[in-house]
Order: structure tokens, then sequence, then C-alpha cells
């Protein structure tokens, strides 16, 4: 039995800009890396995780790290 006090890790993890990309991990695999938000729900809608509309600032789906949805470098 899964023991609901602790803290869920999200299922998407966005890294830190390098580079101007932004490499993406789902389940802690690498998926790609994208440079930009319609690039990340991209990802995400092919790994069955959302749509062109899903919300990018849903910290139970996305930890971001180095920047938030808004900090795409090279655009």
């Amino acid at each position: 039995m899964e023991d609901e006090t602790q803290e869920r890790t999200p299922p998407v993890v966005v890294d830190q800009p390098l580079d101007g990309r932004r490499r993406v991990m789902i389940e802690g695999e690498e998926v790609g890396a994208v440079v930009s938000a319609a690039e990340l729900r991209g990802v995400l809608s092919r790994a069955g995780l959302g749509d062109e509309g899903t919300v990018l600032d849903d910290p139970g789906l996305i930890e971001w790290r180095g920047g938030g949805p808004d900090d795409w470098p090279a655009t």
C-alpha cells in the first residue's frame, strides 16, 4: 500500500535551459529536448499526457528546473 503522506514526483521534468534547449524527461526517461512551450505540448501529447491546451504550470504534472514555463531562452 502506498504511503499517501509522501509527495508524489511529477511524471514530467523539464530541465534547466542549455544551449537554448530544455531537456524533457517523462517517468525518468529522457524523451527529447524542446525550445518552446508549443514543442513541449507536442511531446506531452505524443506521450498521452496532454494536448495543445495543456496547462504547463501544473506542479502535479511538471517539475521545472532552472526556470518555469515562461522561460525559453531561444525565443
